[in-house]
């Protein structure tokens, strides 16, 4: 059975209801042969990502950038999990191999997601996962039509990795 990893940070109501939806797209009945695990990005590890066929991935952007949490995660994940560097120390084309997993990713910013969503495909290019869904990014206020978006993020990654 494929497993799709959820690693997001969440601390407000907004992020909460944002992550919440993408949780329930993934979980769809119209899906099966999906495990569907879903890790605070302060809890998850290494091993979480080896496991993992794909990933979505969810983060405020905090001063232009992602959340603190969520560099956390890929900052203890990057090395174990195949990530790779330039000969510069910046991000290589991928890991060795190329894993191509396929990622999704929601932001929730007040005015503005582009550096957090810049920050975020910087690394996982450089862990070699492909982005395989739209960047969800979201200003302001949730509603209903921003809680569907998610919920369809959630159910596009978790399509992908179907057994169907």
């Amino acid at each position: 059975m494929a497993r799709l990893l959820v690693v997001h940070h969440s601390p407000t109501p907004t992020l909460r209801s944002l992550s919440e939806a993408v949780v329930a797209g993934t979980r769809d009945e119209a899906l099966s042969g999906v495990e569907v695990v879903v890790r605070e990005a302060l809890e998850a590890d290494a091993d979480d990502v080896r496991a993992a066929d794909g990933f979505l991935l969810g983060t405020p952007a905090n001063f232009g950038y992602m959340s603190g949490a969520l560099k956390h995660f890929f900052d203890t994940i990057f090395l174990q999990s195949g990530g790779d560097l330039g000969q510069d120390g910046s991000a290589g084309q991928g890991a060795a191999g190329g894993s191509r997993r396929p990622y999704g990713l929601w932001v929730h910013g007040r005015y503005d997601t582009t550096g957090a969503v810049r920050s975020v495909r910087s690394i996982v290019q450089a862990l070699g996962w492909t982005q395989s869904a739209e960047v969800l990014e979201v200003l302001g206020d949730v509603g209903e039509p921003q809680l569907e978006q998610a919920y369809e993020l959630g159910g596009t990654l978790a399509a992908l990795l179907c057994d169907d």
